[in-house]
């Protein structure tokens, strides 16, 4: 990338939300850097039913698409416990968990909360963090995730 954004040399380079972590990583290199590109982090895009749009849904068979939309319900299912007053990382992921054993097709490779900026695992929600999945549906490995948000002592959610 560091290659790539040198040859272009852009004022702007766009990465999607769904590769939060790539985006980071690449925002944090072009801020160490002194890069003049600005790093953009665009909204996630997605289907009609939730699933985040990748170039992987691709690989996957009716029955693993329709299976696929398990990564949406399981961080709708974090996002509506936020809403409700939880705070607590740990049953946070648990929620999502069990969301996703509800999928057969379903593999869950990681599951966690982690803080936006350090991309560590967090024992408290505060600040920005993530809720990171990564689930494999068939042999394609799908990510999505979902932005928490503290704003004036609540939070905000942004799928």
């Amino acid at each position: 990338m560091l290659k790539l954004l040198e040859i272009v040399q852009p004022q702007k380079a766009f990465f999607g939300r769904k590769d939060a972590q790539q985006a980071r990583l690449i925002r944090q290199m072009a801020s160490d850097l002194h890069l003049d590109a600005e790093i953009v982090v665009c909204p996630i895009a997605r289907e009609a039913d939730g699933l985040a749009l990748s170039s992987r849904n691709a690989y996957l068979q009716p029955d693993e698409r329709r299976a696929a939309t398990v990564l949406y319900r399981a961080l709708a299912g974090a996002r509506n416990s936020i809403a409700r007053g939880e705070r607590d990382p740990s049953r946070l992921t648990a929620t999502m968990r069990e969301t996703l054993r509800a999928e057969p097709l379903a593999v869950p490779d990681n599951v966690e909360l982690v803080d936006a900026e350090t991309l560590e695992p967090v024992t408290r929600l505060r600040g920005a963090c993530l809720a990171l999945l990564a689930v494999k549906i068939g042999a394609t490995r799908l990510i999505d995730n979902l932005l928490i948000e503290e704003r004036d002592g609540a939070f905000a959610t942004t799928l």
